[in-house]
């Protein structure tokens, strides 16, 4: 048992279990305890105060990964049951020395982070996606579907929302790139963000958001909130919502979408389209008036998500191929694909404009793409280059550029 463990065992003695333990009253109680070690074993003023804190994380926080989420270059945090953490940090994974004392312990946290989203897991319904309190999203998978215990997976993102200027900063786009962006935004184009795990999706929605104007009526619909778009006073964000434990109550996605169209939005942002939410997104919103609609999907490439996008309406909606494919190429506009390169770094990778429906199929054309130049200082050298020019113009002649 590690010195942890065991003064963890010791102000657990010392807690009436009768009664709730206040702050103040449990900060004492590991005083008390860091004391009484000490006098045994000599600590260190810098020693106590790191005890002192891990306890208290341990009783009151989320353990031993809270100064994991505490970090603000960490990116993402992985728990393989109770001895394997390992988190990703400026894009490359670490494995931290520090394991929770039992997997009650972790499940207790499992369960105090679900429980404040309203949702729950449990060896029935073992699968659950859930959020943090500052938007990071996290998903968990128990026995037995996870053999090797629970598992947690946290993705981080920044307290504050990433702007356009500190991706071009990043070397994500040049500034000719997302100035072309932003116009799209704003002469209201519905743009698709598509892109692998991680490749910073919710991040580039996010900086896109920022230059919708300020007086239009927005509604945003997700999973889980993680979108932080800022400035909106007439803003509404909607959450999905799973089953309760009688398999009822459940509001999808679909739901939501439905529900948005009798809001007067004057733009629908869907987080992420996975199923046959996407008949209503293509359909109902981004053909029926509400342009400058976004939403993003997982792909490796701009062709991929278009046909990615023709399977899940099939999953909705009984149409010939043909019909679904016609309606994708008069709703959506743009499409822009990130990915994440050898190096680890984020990158805007390819702009698409989708011209339409012909010969058999949705017609697209590059705009934008990534020319790699070598590499230096073990980072890829390259940019992102105007490769043609924008055909349908009349969105941008519309909000007045020329």
């Amino acid at each position: 048992m590690t010195r942890i463990e065991l003064l963890y065992e010791k102000v657990m003695l010392r807690m009436d279990m009768t009664k709730e333990t206040g702050e103040e009253e449990l900060q004492d109680i590991i005083r008390c305890v860091i004391e009484e070690e000490a006098k045994r074993e000599f600590l260190s003023l810098g020693e106590k105060i790191k005890i002192s804190r891990e306890l208290f994380n341990a009783f009151r926080r989320l353990d031993i990964i809270q100064d994991l989420i505490e970090d603000d270059e960490i990116t993402e945090i992985m728990v393989n049951g109770t001895e394997n953490i390992f988190y990703e940090k400026k894009g490359k994974i670490f494995q931290t020395d520090r394991h929770f004392i039992s997997e009650s312990r972790l499940g207790d946290v499992i369960q105090q982070i679900v429980g404040e989203t309203n949702r729950y897991v449990n060896e029935t319904s073992p699968i659950v996606d859930a959020r943090l309190k500052d938007g990071s999203r996290v998903n968990v998978v128990l026995k037995p579907v996870a053999v090797n215990g629970p598992v947690m997976t946290i993705r981080k993102f920044p307290s504050d929302a990433i702007t356009m200027n500190q991706l071009i900063h990043m070397g994500s786009l040049t500034e000719e790139a997302a100035g072309f962006i932003v116009k799209l935004v704003k002469a209201k184009y519905n743009i698709f963000v598509s892109g692998g795990t991680g490749a910073g999706k919710t991040t580039f929605l996010n900086a896109m958001s920022d230059y919708i104007p300020k007086d239009e009526r927005i509604i945003t619909i997700e999973d889980n909130a993680e979108l932080q778009i800022q400035g909106v006073a007439n803003l509404v964000r909607l959450e999905a919502r799973g089953p309760n434990l009688e398999g009822e109550g459940a509001v999808t996605i679909r739901d939501l979408i439905r529900s948005a169209l009798r809001m007067r939005p004057d733009r629908i942002i869907v987080g992420e389209v996975r199923g046959e939410e996407t008949v209503d997104m293509i359909s109902s919103a981004m053909l029926n008036g509400h342009s400058g609609s976004m939403s993003t999907g997982h792909a490796n490439n701009p062709t991929d998500m278009l046909r990615r996008l023709e399977t899940m309406m099939m999953m909705g909606i009984d149409l010939p191929l043909q019909a679904i494919q016609r309606q994708i190429a008069s709703a959506l506009d743009i499409i822009i694909h990130l990915g994440r390169l050898r190096d680890k770094s984020r990158r805007v990778l390819r702009i698409e404009e989708v011209l339409g429906y012909s010969q058999g199929g949705i017609q697209t054309k590059a705009l934008y793409e990534f020319r790699e130049e070598g590499r230096g200082d073990e980072k890829i050298k390259g940019c992102i280059v105007k490769v043609s020019e924008l055909e349908n113009r009349d969105k941008l002649m519309e909000a007045g550029y020329q």
